[in-house]
């Protein structure tokens, strides 16, 4: 299943809409980076709100996603992590150790905002 990726300013916003195998997040991961490349994107959303479940692989490639987009130049955070899965994430051990995460994607737009923000250098 593709995930619709758009674009918004210096972000790029992908929403994930339904349960993806593990081929569709390796599929979304290749799609982003390549994208925040083409667009010389400064930060990437990834909502996640419909999702009820989130299993070790998909933890793990949405935090190597977020570590390889950093080295592209961009921020990532996840957004709309259900309470029900973030609990089970949590029994279960699962992390997103070094990826930011927000409420929602207002909350998403905000924080990258704040933390893309390029200063002109003083002098």
């Amino acid at each position: 299943m593709d995930v619709p990726i758009l674009k918004q300013g210096y972000f790029l916003i992908a929403t994930v809409q339904s349960a993806l195998t593990d081929s569709d997040l390796l599929q979304l991961r290749s799609a982003l980076v390549q994208r925040v490349v083409r667009c010389r994107s400064r930060g990437v959303i990834v909502d996640v709100t419909s999702l009820d479940v989130m299993d070790s692989f998909a933890s793990r490639t949405l935090r190597d996603l977020a570590h390889m987009t950093r080295l592209r130049g961009a921020e990532t955070v996840i957004v709309g992590i259900q309470p029900e899965v973030a609990f089970a994430m949590v029994q279960l051990g699962l992390t997103l150790e070094g990826v930011d995460t927000a409420l929602d994607l207002e909350e998403g737009l905000l924080f990258l905002d704040k933390k893309t923000k390029r200063h002109p250098s003083r002098g």
